[in-house]
């Protein structure tokens, strides 16, 4: 687990881990269970435009017990948040070089392998990263990229380079956490290490100090802090002192970008998704496929409905790998809210209120991803029904080739597979039947958080990992009516599926879609497969 910190202003924080009490579970489970529609994110009006970044949204990870040479270079280590622009943890960096008249670097260590990620996500990421580069590069400041143990070359990078200051991003999950904690272990005693949430528009830390039980429980503390945080950002501008120690070695990005694709080749790339700060800014305000601009009118009606894929946003993928800013999303939302209140209420509520509820659940609850991670209740009631008897029981093989008799559930996995991505709904519904055809709950949200990891371009997400957990373990739910296999986890089939939106549209979208990418497959100079499924 990461260190207990302090924020820039010096505030201890509590150290994470604690369970939800049950007296909590039971005040909030009557509130959750009678939930009315999203209260709005925030008030239109003035935004106010920060000139320094906020100090709570800072954490002093490690004090240097030693003076640094005058001058010594801030060095930030990016991680989670990808991109040069409306990125707090790289203005952080830049204002503590202007403090100290430093130069300022930018440091990426790529890992030979992240969980379950493939060609499809080191592609992706690779190729946003490219972009981070030429548009730093712009104004001066120097990227460099690490190859291996981030818990080796983040430490060993800092003393070569003499710094004075290293700052990073903020990651929720165990691993990015492992890594930090590594990392302070390791620098100089010359070097003071901060973290900064540059995911969330109100930092995690200052929304809550404990596991929320659901969305109503957190969504006042957000909005509390609205009027602190979501503020503009300040402009990223050249270091006024250049950096003039060893430059960062030429990246042969296409050789670099061909040994990732044919390390992952079991999972490819997607075409439908551009990867990159700019492709994400396009899609969000873009003149022909903007989603702010032009897609948002059918938001609020149409985002439940699987069949109808251009409804959404699309903004995922970019969100997280930190292409784009949620901030920078919510900003833009704002300035359209008159004309479209309904849709940017609904859009809000996903993108701050939920995004940082996953990311609350994963701070607090170090078992984010198995069954001890879920409430007493629901463990006790999975427990209790893990012998019922199942009508069918499918191997993970299976699951994993769509080879069962649900076409619908069939249709959700292939999408996955192909294409990268699945409907929110559609998510819900695939869990939540992988429970019904496993041996026991345990076996069925492992399979369930594989099969997301490996296939989703959005994988390895606090938002994937609180998905699985809701379907199958009722982490941010109530106990419902008890059946046979689910207890009281809330239970889905395809009838009420059917109630809901145009089953049979939405599967012959996916086997269209397949057959085009298959099609396209065998004949690669043809592109723009997208166009003809009409992914967005």
């Amino acid at each position: 687990m990461a260190p207990t910190g302090k924020t820039a202003s010096g505030v201890a924080m509590k150290r994470p881990g604690k369970e939800v009490k049950a007296g909590a579970i039971k005040k909030a489970k009557l509130a959750e269970a009678t939930e009315e529609a999203p209260e709005e994110v925030c008030a239109d009006g003035e935004v106010s435009v920060s000139t320094e970044v906020n100090a709570g949204r800072v954490r002093l990870l490690k004090q240097a017990t030693q003076q640094a040479t005058q001058g010594a270079p801030v060095v930030y280590w990016m991680s989670r948040d990808q991109r040069s622009r409306d990125n707090w943890a790289l203005l952080y960096a830049a204002q503590q070089a202007r403090q100290q008249c430093s130069p300022l670097c930018v440091s990426f260590n790529l890992v030979d392998s992240f969980l379950h990620a493939q060609a499809r996500h080191f592609g992706f990421m690779l190729r946003g990263l490219r972009i981070v580069q030429q548009n730093l590069s712009s104004i001066g400041i120097p990227f460099f990229l690490l190859r291996g143990k981030a818990e080796e070359n983040i430490p060993a990078f800092v003393e070569r380079c003499g710094a004075s200051v290293l700052v990073m991003d903020f990651s929720p999950l165990r691993i990015g956490r492992a890594w930090r904690e590594a990392v302070c272990r390791g620098v100089p005693s010359s070097v003071s290490v901060f973290e900064v949430d540059a995911h969330n528009v109100v930092p995690v830390w200052v929304a809550s100090e404990k596991q929320e039980y659901g969305a109503r429980t957190i969504r006042s503390k957000i909005q509390r802090h609205l009027p602190e945080y979501l503020v503009e950002y300040p402009p990223l501008t050249a270091p006024s002192h250049k950096w003039t120690l060893d430059k960062p070695e030429s990246i042969d990005w296409d050789s670099l970008i061909d040994e990732v694709i044919k390390k992952g080749a079991e999972v490819p790339e997607v075409k439908w998704c551009e990867p990159g700060e700019d492709a994400a800014m396009e899609l969000l305000l873009g003149k022909k496929k903007g989603f702010l601009t032009v897609r948002i009118r059918n938001y609020a009606d149409d985002r439940n409905d699987p069949a109808k894929t251009a409804a959404l946003s699309g903004l995922s993928p970019y969100l997280h790998y930190g292409q784009i800013s949620a901030q920078r999303c919510a900003l833009e939302g704002r300035k359209v809210r008159r004309t479209h209140t309904k849709a940017i209420d609904a859009f809000l509520e996903e993108l701050v209120i939920r995004r940082e509820l996953a990311d609350n659940y994963c701070f607090y609850q170090p078992h984010y991803d198995s069954l001890q991670g879920a409430y007493e209740w629901a463990r006790n009631t999975l427990l209790a029904h893990a012998s019922d008897k199942r009508e069918y029981i499918y191997t993970q093989e299976e699951l994993e080739k769509g080879k069962t008799y649900d076409e619908l559930w069939n249709a959700s996995q292939l999408e996955m597979v192909h294409l990268g991505k699945m409907h929110g709904f559609m998510r819900m519904y695939w869990a939540k039947k992988i429970l019904e055809w496993t041996s026991g709950p345990e076996e069925a949200l492992a399979i369930a958080i594989y099969l997301n990891d490996k296939y989703e371009l959005d994988g390895r997400d606090p938002n994937g990992y609180v998905g699985c957990m809701w379907s199958i373990c009722g982490i941010h739910d109530q106990g419902w009516q008890e059946r046979p296999v689910f207890g009281k986890i809330r239970f889905m089939n395809y009838n009420g599926c059917k109630r809901k939106f145009n089953v049979d549209g939405y599967i012959q979208y996916v086997k269209r879609a397949v057959a085009e990418l298959k099609k396209a497959a065998k004949d690669p100079a043809k592109e723009q497969v997208d166009k003809k499924i009409n992914i967005i």
